[in-house]
């Protein structure tokens, strides 16, 4: 049976949010990676304190900007990173599917 895949388009390129650095505000910081993501206050900080990682991933860039917002409201140093195209499966003769 053969794998089937298809390519959504639509205008809204997904955007990932990443934590680059928590600064000295590191408590507020957590709260705020709690809120966005709903872990436990305990994996936000292990989160937080591990970086860079990005926290959401995926989504529309109005929540990205807002996500990047609050974090930066918190003292926190972040961005949004536009994520890259799938790449899609190629057939036997080099053509991808889809």
């Amino acid at each position: 049976m053969a794998d089937t895949y298809f390519w959504l388009v639509c205008d809204d390129v997904p955007h990932d949010v990443v934590l680059t650095h928590p600064g000295v505000r590191v408590l507020d910081v957590v709260q705020v990676v709690r809120r966005l993501t709903g872990l436990s206050l305990w994996r936000s900080k292990v989160l937080a304190t591990q970086v860079p990682t990005v926290l959401l991933a995926g989504v529309p860039e109005e929540d990205a900007a807002a996500a990047v917002s609050a974090l930066r409201g918190a003292g926190a140093r972040a961005e949004t990173r536009k994520r890259l195209e799938p790449e899609l499966p190629k057939t036997e003769h080099g053509r991808t599917t889809g």
